[in-house]
């Protein structure tokens, strides 16, 4: 069994502008956000496939930071896909 690293509890937060909606977000079960921009929480593990997904939604990725408890809760949580 491997052992936990840091990296495994590391969270990103990215802040991304221009998704639209298309096939890839018309899946969710959830209503598309419209605003100019949103945050999506981001596991280590899962930021490459992160950004090809946004990068699939037409998205363009304005900031990416560590997420810390005192960030807020207004984030989009997408560590369950």
């Amino acid at each position: 069994m491997l052992g936990k690293t840091a990296s495994d509890n590391r969270v990103f937060v990215y802040e991304v502008a221009g998704v639209r909606q298309n096939t890839d977000n018309d899946k969710n079960s959830y209503p598309f956000r419209s605003s100019s921009s949103v945050f999506i929480k981001v596991p280590y593990q899962r930021m490459n496939d992160e950004m090809r997904r946004i990068t699939r939604m037409g998205g363009t990725i304005l900031s990416i930071k560590p997420w810390t408890s005192n960030n807020g809760s207004g984030e989009q949580s997408n560590d369950g896909d």
